[in-house]
């Protein structure tokens, strides 16, 4: 009892520190949500986030010592993907970091102005005001400040659509120098084997590296940035609020890469598959004899590679759905918390709506960094795959020693 009665007094020292003193008057439901908020969800967020890095760096430190007894590279192929990518963007990636970082100041803006506009210009009655010596009534503040808005969506924007169009041309860019580094690489091998498959590597698997070598530094830095400026708003606002906005991050860190890793694994069944298939179709374009013999093995690739989509999209749709259902929870504590505290007058009507308009932002750049983490390992494993092709085919890798196939990018 006395261990119990340390934890409340221990939870009541956290609240206060978030600026949340408990009294009579504070009503009984508050409690489970100052624990849930204050302790536990940032106690399980400290876990996992410890978890990952632990194994993060270990499998970091494990893929180093893999590298050590590797074949010679190949010509015109980096063995690292980063590598690669940097040695023919090394420039382009430093200004589209600038792009991004810049983005970050006007996004506050954009959720600043909003909440000046509610408190400020619409709930004030000390108009007329003073503004760099010109006294302005509440309509010419208000329009001021809307002004104001208006042109930071608009910078905004175009600062997004610059970003996009310069990635847009960095993507293609190097999707034509791997493409054809690829190509010079087969066309150099005199005793190559496997001619059908390098055409849906060159077609398909080099598309995706290309698109990622224009995230590879700029969706990280463009959307881990949104989130923290976000986060950092609804802290500004009300702590509790933006702790709040925390409190199911740790189930998703959870939940979602593992089911994602299990879609990872159909795909790379999935990708056999595909390859299998062509294997097929090619064996029957160089046969002379009936396609009666074929016939069969074809129907049979056709419907396994069936039951893996069927797999794949079931998972995937479920991630979404989950991750949907997880993220509708926080606009609940948004709506009681924040009505509370608004009815208390711990907050202002404005900064709460700012809040549940800054959240609605909070979600997507959320989802850009789990897309991005599933496309990285996809992207990583696809170069590699690539790179093995080659080391395969000229002997430095016995074909039964050869990795899995690299799995399709997908996208929950």
């Amino acid at each position: 009892m006395a261990l119990l009665e340390r934890y409340h007094l221990f939870v009541h020292d956290v609240a206060a520190m978030f600026g949340y003193e408990y009294s009579d008057a504070t009503p009984e439901w508050m409690h489970p949500f100052i624990h849930v908020i204050l302790v536990l969800a940032p106690s399980f967020l400290v876990i996992v986030g410890t978890y990952g890095i632990i194994a993060g760096l270990l499998k970091l430190l494990r893929r180093t010592r893999l590298k050590e007894p590797r074949s010679e590279a190949i010509r015109g192929l980096d063995n690292s993907l980063f590598s690669s990518i940097l040695r023919h963007s090394r420039r382009q990636q430093v200004q589209m970091t600038g792009l991004s970082l810049l983005a970050l100041p006007i996004l506050y803006l954009t959720l600043e102005l909003p909440k000046q506009i509610v408190n400020n210009a619409l709930h004030s009655d000390r108009f007329p005001i003073m503004v760099y010596g010109w006294g302005v009534d509440q309509v010419t503040f208000l329009l001021l400040l809307c002004g104001l808005y208006l042109l930071a969506i608009v910078l905004y924007g175009l600062n997004k659509y610059s970003l996009n169009v310069f990635k847009g041309y960095v993507a293609e860019r190097f999707v034509r120098r791997f493409r054809l580094s690829v190509y010079r690489q087969w066309r150099a091998d005199a005793s190559f084997r496997g001619q059908s498959e390098i055409v849906p590597i060159l077609a398909q698997e080099v598309e995706p590296v290309g698109g990622f070598a224009a995230d590879v530094l700029t969706l990280p830095i463009l959307q881990g940035g949104t989130l923290m400026t976000i986060l950092l708003f609804m802290f500004v606002q009300d702590p509790i609020l933006g702790a709040a906005a925390l409190t199911v991050l740790p189930i998703q860190l959870v939940l979602l890469p593992t089911l994602q890793r299990r879609v990872n694994t159909l795909s790379r069944e999935r990708i056999q598959q595909v390859r299998h298939m062509g294997r097929l179709l090619n064996d029957q374009l160089r046969s002379e004899t009936g396609g009666g013999a074929f016939l069969e093995p074809t129907n049979a690739s056709f419907r396994e590679l069936e039951k893996v989509r069927r797999r794949i999209f079931r998972l995937k749709f479920f991630i979404k759905a989950l991750n949907n259902f997880l993220t509708a929870l926080t606009p609940f504590l948004f709506y009681s918390l924040g009505g509370y505290f608004v009815i208390e007058n711990r907050i202002s009507l404005g900064a709460l709506v700012a809040v549940l308009a800054a959240h609605k932002d909070f979600s997507a750049p959320l989802k850009e960094l789990f897309r991005y983490y599933q496309t990285l390992e996809d992207t990583r494993i696809r170069y590699q795959e690539i790179v093995q092709f080659f080391r395969v085919h000229r002997g430095q890798v016995p074909v039964s020693q050869r990795s899995p196939s690299l799995p399709e990018a997908l996208h929950a």
